[in-house]
């Protein structure tokens, strides 16, 4: 297994600790690298310049030119040497070397070795410059070879002057230890750290995820999670509440239709079920039923299969889901389907009168749903209007208005009047499902408009029933097919 999968692998508190160890260990890990250059950096820069800084040219020239004793080695008694005196005030090694490679030892306890670079400078061929050499001994210094000269007339010569890098590689040793210590005891208080962030931090997860495996199990879309706060947590909690209270909503509507339409299909069926027991027990004992009752009886069964029917398809298209257009959509003439809709309106309520005034108005959407929803609300009106009253249908600008001269709705009743099975005491008694306008709202709302039910403006008796839908009173102008070239 790679280790991104075995990092995959570890549950996400441990994910989330180990991220945090590992980013807190790089940014230490970052610091002390960074600390300990700048302090090196630094001391070397201060033993240059200590280095750089002195001026011994006056007192050890004269130890090769004045015949003074001046060794090639260092003597095993430096007290006794002629230039301790400089090697007590430098505290490092000195020593002389000449063009020719001849070197002389002035002060110190180490030995340093002649360089290429250390004869260039004696020969004038360089000017003063910081190398490191490492002694016969084995130890490193740091020297800063300088020409120099006694006097205007006398040879050039080279001084060198080196200190042991001892003195800044044991505080650095020192220094390196000390961040060590320091970056295991940050690391070791991050991964600390991380572990009581991850889990403070996941607990509501673990209350959401808790939550999800409880509804799992019983299906209780009642539990809810506290959301207090403004973070991301809290809105994934206030998320997931809104999410199961909108499935208890969908569950309980659902339970609820489940239960009207039992009821709403009780009816018919009973009837049917009598009327057709009636015919075959008419049919079993031989006992011939009046021509006019068997008529009605006939009459009866035809119309409540029609009821029936008509419930199902009703049940059918408010089944189906909100986003599931149940045909192509386009641009339909909304005048010409309530023109349509107006002529069978005419056919079942032939004793009623209609008044229509249709402007042009054009609006996508699909056909046959927009007519069957004009349908539903011309045969409420048809249904509750007196006879040989009128009915005023109006297209101006959008907005469908049906008018008749009924009994209208109280006001209490308005805002219900457009959920499903839902019929007012006054229509309980006459056919239909209660289903009508809750298609006619939806048909409506899918085509981007609005549907209501209100109390005539002019005071009098019916009800106005409203139906806008954005368009305009022209269609489209046709787009030309554009062939491609061959």
């Amino acid at each position: 297994m790679s280790p991104t999968a075995r990092f995959r692998a570890l549950p996400l508190r441990s994910r989330l600790a180990l991220l945090v160890t590992v980013a807190v260990a790089l940014a230490v890990a970052a610091v002390a690298a960074v600390s300990w250059v700048m302090v090196r950096t630094q001391l070397r820069d201060q033993l240059d310049q200590s280095l750089m800084s002195t001026n011994a040219s006056d007192q050890v020239g004269r130890l090769i030119f004045d015949n003074r004793p001046c060794p090639e080695k260092a003597p095993a008694n430096q007290n006794a040497q002629p230039g301790q005196e400089i090697a007590g005030s430098l505290n490092a090694s000195v020593q002389i070397v000449t063009a020719d490679g001849r070197h002389c030892w002035v002060s110190g306890p180490q030995n340093l070795p002649v360089t290429e670079l250390d004869k260039q400078i004696a020969a004038g061929l360089r000017n003063g410059t910081l190398h490191d050499v490492t002694t016969a001994e084995g130890m490193d210094m740091r020297v800063y070879t300088q020409p120099a000269r006694v006097s205007a007339t006398s040879p050039l010569f080279a001084i060198s002057i080196a200190k042991p890098l001892a003195d800044i590689d044991k505080p650095l040793s020192t220094l390196a230890w000390v961040l060590v210590f320091v970056s295991g005891v940050g690391i070791l208080g991050a991964g600390v750290a991380g572990l009581w962030v991850a889990r403070t931090g996941l607990r509501p997860v673990d209350e959401l995820t808790g939550a999800v495996e409880h509804i799992a199990r019983t299906e209780d879309l009642t539990v809810r999670i506290p959301d207090e706060g403004d973070d991301e947590i809290a809105r994934l909690s206030r998320s997931f509440n809104s999410m199961t209270a909108a499935l208890a909503s969908s569950q309980e509507r659902q339970a609820q239709l489940i239960a009207d339409a039992g009821h709403e299909l009780r009816t018919p069926l009973t009837s049917l079920r009598t009327n057709i027991e009636l015919l075959a027990r008419s049919e079993e004992t031989g006992r011939a039923i009046p021509p006019e009752d068997r008529k009605e009886l006939l009459a009866s069964v035809k119309a409540q299969m029609t009821e029936l029917a008509s419930l199902i398809g009703d049940l059918q298209e408010l089944s189906r889901p909100d986003a599931a257009a149940p045909g192509p959509l386009g641009v339909v003439a909304l005048h010409e389907i309530a023109s349509a809709a107006l002529s069978r309106a005419r056919l079942r309520g032939p004793e009623l009168e209609f008044d229509s005034d249709l402007a042009p108005w054009y609006v996508r959407g699909e056909a046959a749903a927009l007519e069957r929803a004009v349908v539903n609300v011309l045969d409420n009106a048809v249904k509750f209007s007196p006879p040989g009253s009128t009915v005023t249908v109006s297209l101006r600008a959008g907005e469908l208005t049906v008018r008749d001269r009924g009994p209208g709705i109280p006001a209490d009743d308005l805002p219900h009047v457009f959920e499903r099975f839902w019929r007012s005491p006054s229509a309980r008694a006459l056919p239909g499902s209660g289903l009508g306008l809750s298609i006619v709202a939806r048909t409506v709302q899918r085509a981007g408009g609005t549907a209501a039910l209100r109390a005539p403006a002019d005071g009098g008796p019916g009800t106005e029933a409203v139906i806008g839908i954005p368009g305009a009173p022209a269609p489209p102008p046709a787009q030309a097919s554009v062939v491609p070239d061959q």
